[in-house]
């Protein structure tokens, strides 16, 4: 089998986007294309260099580039989903309209997903604590709000929102066992 046709929409994707487009209100309307932006470059790329800032401060100037951990994860997260991109050029959802303008670029995998994804995971990662329970269920309802509006809106399949989290989830933990200093908070 081709790469290709491994990645056609499957019955599941039709009938996910099906039922999603029937529980369309106004106010989900609304929620979910807010939502969908905390998924973007241009409000998680900012929010990274603050938090790479913030931690930076605390560090000797010998570790503070292992405060750069979190920025670097999500800019390679970005790259890693639009080489994808072009390498699949899987075509958008067009089973019903989209709620915002449709992105330009291919389906797969979703970028604002698997951004989430990488900010959420590499913010786990850094923290002193990194196991406890309280931040991964905020960052996985993080992830699953911003995949859902992806969906929602009509924009991704759901295959493409979930390959987006794994593929996150992977990049970056094989870099947080390769950073300097293991990302160690301050």
């Amino acid at each position: 089998m081709m790469l290709p046709t491994l990645l056609d929409p499957t019955a599941f994707d039709h009938a996910v986007l099906t039922w999603v487009h029937a529980w369309r209100s106004p106010w989900a309307d609304l929620a979910m294309s807010f939502v969908t932006w905390l998924g973007s470059l241009y409000v998680l790329l900012p929010v990274a260099v603050l938090l790479a800032a913030w931690r930076a401060r605390g560090l000797p100037s010998g570790q503070r580039g292992s405060a750069c951990f979190v920025p670097v994860a999500l800019l390679g997260a970005s790259v890693i989903v639009h080489t994808l991109k072009l390498a699949v050029a899987r075509t958008r959802p067009g089973l019903f309209d989209p709620l915002i303008t449709m992105p330009v670029d291919p389906s797969f995998p979703s970028a604002h997903t698997m951004q989430a994804c990488a900010f959420a995971v590499a913010c786990l990662l850094q923290r002193r604590h990194p196991g406890q329970v309280a931040g991964w269920v905020a960052a996985a309802t993080f992830v699953v709000l911003v995949a859902a509006s992806r969906v929602y809106l009509q924009v991704h399949f759901p295959s493409d929102v979930l390959a987006g989290a794994v593929l996150a989830f992977g990049w970056v933990v094989v870099l947080y066992r390769v950073w300097p200093g293991r990302a160690a908070a301050p």
